[in-house]
């Protein structure tokens, strides 16, 4: 086929397609007069060859109602009888077959008016406009009612980027929460590639890391310990606890879990194997907790014992986020599971997890935080679904999966590189899983409402983040 051509054609010398099925009502043609006249000719008239019009009949209309004589005309002398009949339906209905994203198009139309446009040459008319507003009001109405009513919307995305988000986690640390105290200076394993600042970064077990590098958590300092976000907690605690309901935690880690439950009336009972960390709980839990209804309790010990040394806890809710495997090495105790090999690690995780599991009551719910981890040769374990595997084989199903999307932080920093050399992605996310001991429908009646704070911090705290 020859390089097609535009020409221009007198338009008395156009014949219309006799069987054309295509209808162009008065106020269509008026539109696209008004289009031609704004945009000028963008689409020309396709031809048989022998001034037959295949496509193009309401644009010829609009030239005749706006008195132009020469039009252009693409000849389609190729195509067969049969061809042309069968593009004139396709023409019509091809264009006819494609959808609308009705929020860009709202934004869009909005933005066009805004800048001084007559939106009616788009097409659209007043009533059909006047619903699409509707339509995205009704839409932030619903979101901002989800909001009010649960924190966020209860979908399966948990965005921690949003401002919203970064204003209430800074309002919590406002509180004086310190989860890093009781910590090493950096539990966090750098490779000898990692760099920040032009220095090598690794702590005194020195093994590769492949996570963020700490937040500045509403403070100056940087940290290379990661550091649980209360506003998770807040999230968790109100949606899947009973309210003064019982939350055990078989990886306590740091304070934040605990000073969090406190002050949601939530009695918390940490275990945690190292007992400095324990220690600078129990004085955070003091400073900060102290005239709480519930103040926190941590136990320190190793949590294969938990079904000892917690033997009299009937707990409402089973919340932790437990060490990933060994990225972070939190301790040289021969018991600390972070220095265990990942079969020897898998094989302690599950066993905490079935006696934990055990200490919860029937028909309620279990929630734990976890993202996959790398292998020496760089491949992932599949933590994230050995720890479904882990509650199943406890009893529990399956109920929830939630993404947390988290800070970027020195990421950008490693990702390129890394990328370049491995084809290995930046992660900024991990895994809120949930569970249910028993029926789900009963454990979320034992819940009850969800009531949200929104005030509970002082509007000068807020103000002043």
């Amino acid at each position: 086929m020859d390089k097609l051509e535009i020409i221009y054609k007198n338009i008395d010398d156009l014949i219309p397609y006799v069987n054309n099925s295509r209808t162009h009502s008065d106020a269509q043609v008026a539109q696209i007069a008004a289009s031609i006249k704004e945009f000028g000719w963008t689409n020309p008239i396709l031809m048989d060859g022998d001034n037959g019009i295949i496509a193009g009949h309401g644009r010829v209309l609009a030239a005749r109602k706006l008195n132009q004589n020469q039009i252009p005309v693409i000849e389609l002398e190729h195509l067969n009888d049969v061809q042309k009949r069968a593009y004139i339906i396709a023409d019509n209905k091809l264009a006819l077959n494609a959808g609308w994203d009705e929020d860009i198009l709202a934004l869009e139309l909005k933005d066009i008016e805004e800048l001084g446009f007559d939106i009616s040459l788009t097409g659209f008319d007043a009533n059909e406009i006047n619903q699409l507003d509707i339509e995205e009001k009704n839409q932030n109405i619903e979101k901002g009612n989800l909001a009010d009513k649960f924190l966020i919307a209860p979908f399966s995305v948990f965005n921690a980027r949003e401002g919203w988000w970064q204003d209430r986690k800074k309002a919590w640390l406002s509180l004086g929460i310190k989860s890093e105290e009781g910590r090493g200076d950096n539990l966090l394993k750098f490779s000898e590639s990692a760099k920040i600042g032009g220095m090598d970064k690794k702590n005194k077990f020195g093994k590769c890391l492949e996570t963020a590098i700490g937040e500045k958590y509403g403070r100056e300092e940087m940290t290379g310990t990661s550091i649980f976000d209360p506003v998770l907690c807040e999230i968790a605690y109100t949606w899947f606890c009973p309210v003064n309901g019982v939350v055990l935690d078989p990886f306590a880690g740091g304070s934040v879990r605990g000073i969090v439950a406190s002050k949601l009336n939530k009695k918390y009972i940490g275990h945690e194997l190292r007992e400095e960390q324990v220690n600078a709980n129990i004085q955070q839990g003091k400073d900060l907790c102290e005239n709480d209804m519930q103040p926190p309790t941590w136990i320190c010990g190793d949590s294969c014992n938990i079904d000892k040394t917690c033997k009299d806890v009937k707990a409402d809710f089973l919340f932790s986020c437990p060490p990933y495997a060994d990225l972070e090495v939190y301790s040289d105790n021969p018991k600390d599971i972070s220095n265990f090999t990942y079969p020897e690690f898998k094989k302690a995780y599950f066993e905490i997890i079935k006696k934990s599991c055990n200490l919860l009551k029937n028909d309620s719910f279990a929630c734990f935080v976890v993202g996959d981890v790398r292998d020496k040769k760089g491949n992932y374990y599949n933590f994230v679904g050995d720890t479904v595997e882990a509650f199943k084989a406890a009893g529990l199903n399956y109920y929830n999966e939630a993404i947390l999307v988290t800070a970027v932080g020195s990421l950008p920093i490693r990702a390129g590189r890394t990328f370049s050399a491995s084809r290995k992605l930046g992660k900024t996310h991990q895994n809120v899983l949930v569970f249910v001991k028993g029926d789900g429908k009963k454990a979320a009646q034992n819940c009850g409402d969800v009531e949200i704070d929104l005030t509970m911090f002082d509007s000068e705290v807020v103000s002043n983040l």
